[in-house]
């Protein structure tokens, strides 16, 4: 681990500032850049597991084996998404930990991440059955759907151990500057997927339960690989490992109190989502298929972004844990230039083709009509929502997390307040506007709470 020299320059308003030499810049940008784009990657094959197993399904002969697939690959899609705070949480304190060249402290967040991984996942195949009955209350499939969905949930939530403990290894290799082999991992469980499910199903004559044995062994060989890639990578470093203090109260309380926030904040961002997914369905049929479609357009930006996040964890964290504050202002400064750029970009693709886009995901003509009404939405998203994701990146990076926490409480907030307020007015795009309203103040609020993030990572001597 490299040495970083400590700056004491006056950190100014992270917007107002002139750019650094343009030596400087280049290596900030090939630094961003080493991050987010095996990262993107990574985003691009994780739909990729989802699709591989509603193929596979598809050619069955019966719609309700694609039903089973859908509600079963949803239940953990929230039940993961919500305890993503074990990825985040561990990404901003390992990426400080980095810059503090901290190699005790470093192997030891990895091993709590493990280990609290490690329990959740226990807790929830213990409690797999009030899960299930839980989620199909608020679901409602039909009979055979539902009876599929069991079986294919009953499989699946034996890979809790193994996707929590990824959470963590993935989380600890952002923070350690290393987005290449998540990359591998992603890559790795798609190909392993594809292949198993295949052969389950083609093969061995399985239904449902191969598709689902799948992507349970898929789950194991990336966690594997991540293991492997570990021992071969990082091998030299458990010979810094001590089990003293590895969960001493002032470390486990911050540990604690970082994901607490990042939790909460996780389960304001899923009742958005869902209420959004919610409300267009008691709209009718056409226009749920109008705001699923125009959603795809916000996913394809979001895992874009999302790559440029990971990257703003991954420098700003290890940035303020050396103590760099110039390095941190300009790593900012460029994260906003390559998210501008971005927004840019993805603004003018959509305008010239985002409607052909619409037609190669359907060709019903009703809905792509519809959307035509809705599609001016859709086309600020990227605008409105660029510095949500940088910001999001930044304040993991920086364990602000209360900060994102607040930002996110007020957006939603919002959005539920606009919804409401303009629905009986403006129906559908009632909804849109509260959408995109939730999008920007989220970026807004972090904004303004960016002296307050500033003070606190970098006080003064």
């Amino acid at each position: 681990m490299r040495n970083y020299a400590k700056s004491y320059q006056h950190f100014p308003p992270i917007l107002l500032t002139f750019a650094p030499a343009k030596q400087n810049m280049k290596k900030t940008d090939r630094e961003i850049l080493g991050i987010a784009l095996p990262a993107i990657v990574s985003n691009i094959t994780v739909p990729l597991l989802g699709l591989a197993d509603v193929a596979i399904v598809g050619h069955l002969g019966d719609a309700s084996y694609i039903g089973a697939i859908a509600v079963g690959g949803m239940l953990f899609n929230i039940i993961y998404w919500i305890f993503g705070f074990l990825r985040m949480g561990t990404s901003g304190m390992t990426a400080q930990l980095y810059g503090k060249q901290n190699r005790t402290e470093i192997v030891q967040m990895l091993v709590r991440a493990a280990v609290i991984g490690g329990g959740i996942a226990l807790v929830l195949i213990a409690l797999q059955i009030p899960i299930r009955e839980g989620a199909f209350l608020l679901i409602r499939p039909t009979e055979t759907v539902g009876r599929l969905a069991t079986t294919y949930f009953h499989i699946c939530i034996w890979g809790a151990p193994a996707m929590l403990g990824l959470y963590g290894l993935t989380g600890w290799y952002i923070g350690m500057q290393n987005s290449r082999i998540p990359m591998l991992i992603a890559i790795t469980q798609n190909v392993v997927n594809i292949a198993a499910s295949l052969c389950l199903v083609y093969l061995c004559g399985m239904k449902v339960e191969g598709v689902a044995l799948g992507t349970l062994i898929a789950q194991y060989a990336g966690l594997l690989m991540g293991i492997l890639l570990w021992i071969r990578h990082y091998g030299y470093l458990r010979s810094s490992f001590h089990r003293e203090g590895l969960f001493r109260r002032p470390i486990m309380t911050r540990f604690f109190k970082v994901n607490r926030d990042i939790f909460l904040r996780t389960l304001c961002l899923v009742a958005v989502t869902l209420f959004f997914t919610s409300a267009g369905a008691g709209q009718g049929d056409i226009i749920l298929a109008v705001n699923t479609l125009l959603m795809q357009l916000f996913t394809l930006y979001s895992y874009i972004m999302d790559g440029f996040a990971y990257a703003g964890e991954a420098l700003s964290g290890k940035f303020i844990g050396a103590g760099d504050r110039s390095s941190f202002s300009t790593t900012v400064r460029r994260l906003f230039g390559w998210g501008t750029a971005m927004a840019l970009l993805f603004t003018a693709v959509y305008a010239l083709g985002g409607q052909n886009f619409l037609n190669l995901l359907t060709d019903d003509s009703s809905v792509t009509e519809a959307a035509a009404d809705f599609f001016g939405w859709a086309l600020l998203i990227p605008a409105v929502g660029m510095a949500a994701f940088i910001w999001d990146g930044i304040y993991i990076g920086a364990t602000y997390t209360r900060g994102m926490l607040q930002a996110m409480g007020v957006a939603a907030a919002l959005f539920f307040l606009l919804y409401y307020s303009l629905y009986s007015i403006w129906g559908n795009h009632a909804l849109w506007l509260a959408f995109l309203i939730y999008l920007s103040a989220r970026g807004l609020v972090q904004t303004i709470l960016a002296r307050r993030l500033y003070r606190k990572v970098f006080p003064k001597k």
